[in-house]
């Protein structure tokens, strides 16, 4: 028997297209470089989209050629995220946070024969060009001004009309997007999303329990549009119709609580760092700003700890916590309540709800130990790998290694994990971040989250330190919060029935901030280079 159901491709064109047919006018609110507030919708993102799609075929173009952006989060980047796909070509998002150096060699090695920049980002990019080479500049002017002499206009370069633009016949797994992870070890790599894997990744991610995306939501797209496609969110929002909001590069906690007010946002993406300035500067005034009772806010990018849920829990702001990569195109795990847990203390909810959580739909987890498969029990540990179709298989430009996809076909995340009895994981750590002291192994993280529990506490980051005698030993680097005071032995006595005696970290260093990664991650590597030579206190 033959199936008799047809074969249409999945397709970025079909998002745009029902955007436009069905949510034409539902709005997109850009924040421009003066702080003013630009308004657009979908219908004008289609027609600006097929032009640009147009614009680029007819310079040459081809299927499969990569075309970066060098962009803030905004209305102009998201026809890009649109207009790129439908001419064929690759969206190559890059990220503007990078040195120099890094940002050229990802341009060189996707190939990117044009790239699109930010008019207030030209000189950043000016600063790559003694590095390589690329064809065509085309100068986006968010802020207004003239465009420089040597550059070509964006607005000048969509001009013509693209009413009789016929999209491209792709298959479903044609290259769509390429996104390069963060290099904190080694050069980045290049993950190619295909178009299947993108609109795959949209409806898992629309769903109730995950984001719970509809026409009703009005979005706010505070993670990096350059980074990781901002979660996938700005697809999935064309598909079901969310009003979106674009911060451009006006990050500070005031603007983002301003726009969340004023737009009234119902959905707020963005990395822990984000999230604990806003419930700073909420516990500071409480008054100031009225947000929507339960405006849920996305948090991914690293762990969030219970005390940052119940902190934002108290204005009113529910956290959904989440875990992915670059190579799950990238949201792995989404975290939420069942209905058996509704009545339990809220302490034992937000601990739930600060895990990795569940799988999105598509999304396959198993925990690899030295001695096989490990089980669900919520103690066992072992190597996070993952499986489904919208995990990558390999990175471009390079061969496909064992240490990263094993001979049965699972991807190997790097990062160390359980899983429990319902399914929910959680994160103990990077492999590479473990300490082990005398033999046994230490959890940089579970300390991390413990130190940030403690009110007087702002960021902490805890790294191996040399001992002579155990090997290593865990070090504690920490940010206090303005006007507060805390001392070494309070914080211990803090975490300390949390943990044994011998996980504890022998010191606590205090600083002004720490060194975070262009995605908002502590930048561990940096931190081990600075304390390369701090022994341990412990005898």
């Amino acid at each position: 028997m033959q199936s008799t159901m047809m074969q249409v491709p999945l397709n970025v064109a079909h998002l745009l297209e029902r955007g436009r047919l069905f949510f034409g006018s539902h709005e997109i609110v850009s924040r421009l470089p003066d702080k003013s507030l630009a308004r657009t919708n979908f219908a004008a993102i289609h027609d600006r989209a097929r032009r640009l799609a147009k614009a680029l075929v007819a310079a040459g173009v081809k299927p499969g050629d990569a075309v970066g952006t060098f962009m803030w989060n905004s209305s102009w980047h998201l026809e890009a995220y649109f207009g790129i796909p439908v001419a064929g070509a690759v969206l190559h998002t890059i990220n503007l946070r990078l040195s120099p150096q890094d940002i050229a060699y990802i341009v060189e090695d996707a190939g990117d024969r044009i790239i699109l920049v930010d008019d207030v980002l030209l000189p950043l990019f000016e600063k790559v060009l003694p590095f390589t080479k690329v064809e065509r500049i085309i100068v986006v002017p968010t802020s207004g001004a003239p465009v420089p002499d040597g550059y070509e206009s964006y607005e000048d370069f969509i001009a013509e009309d693209a009413s009789d633009y016929q999209y491209p016949q792709l298959d479903e797994n044609a290259p769509c997007g390429m996104c390069y992870t963060s290099g904190t070890v080694g050069r980045p790599k290049g993950v190619v999303h295909s178009h299947r894997a993108v609109v795959l990744h949209a409806l898992s991610v629309s769903l109730p329990d995950c984001l719970n995306l509809s026409c009703h939501d009005s979005v706010f797209v505070v993670t990096p549009m350059f980074h990781v496609n901002a979660w996938g969110v700005p697809f999935a929002a064309a598909m079901v119709g969310c009003s979106l909001q674009f911060p451009g590069q006006h990050m500070g906690a005031e603007d983002l609580l301003d726009i969340m007010e004023s737009e009234k946002v119902t959905l707020a993406l963005g990395v822990p760092t984000i999230w604990m300035s806003i419930r700073q500067t909420l516990d500071r005034q409480p008054d100031r700003w009225k947000l929507g009772h339960g405006t849920r806010m996305m948090v991914g990018g690293a762990a969030v700890n219970p005390a940052l849920v119940g902190g934002l829990e108290a204005h009113g702001l529910s956290i959904k916590h989440g875990w992915g990569m670059t190579e799950l195109t990238p949201v792995g795990t989404l975290s939420w309540l069942k209905p058996e847990h509704t009545s339990l203390p809220a302490e034992q909810q937000y601990e739930i709800r600060a895990r990795q959580g569940l799988p999105i739909p598509l999304m396959e987890l198993r925990i690899m130990g030295d001695d096989g498969v490990q089980p669900w029990d919520g103690q066992s540990v072992g190597e996070l790998q993952v499986r489904g179709p919208i995990v990558t298989g390999g990175y471009h430009n390079q061969p496909t290694t064992e240490d990263k996809l094993t001979a049965d076909g699972w991807f190997r995340t790097g990062d160390v994990a359980s899983i429990d009895a319902e399914g929910y994981m959680r994160i103990s750590d990077r492999t590479k971040d473990l300490i082990k002291s005398g033999g046994e192994w230490i959890s940089s993280v579970d300390l991390e989250n413990a130190i940030m529990g403690h009110p007087a506490v702002a960021e902490a980051a805890v790294i191996a330190v040399q001992h002579p005698r155990w090997d290593e030993r865990p070090l504690a680097v920490v940010v206090k919060r303005e006007g507060q005071k805390v001392t070494a032995d309070d914080l211990r006595a803090f975490i300390a029935p949390r943990f044994a005696k011998w996980q504890l970290p022998d010191d606590f260093i205090f600083v002004d901030s720490l060194p975070h990664t262009s995605t908002g991650k502590f930048l561990k590597t940096a931190l081990r280079q600075q304390f390369k030579d701090y022994v341990s206190s412990a005898p």
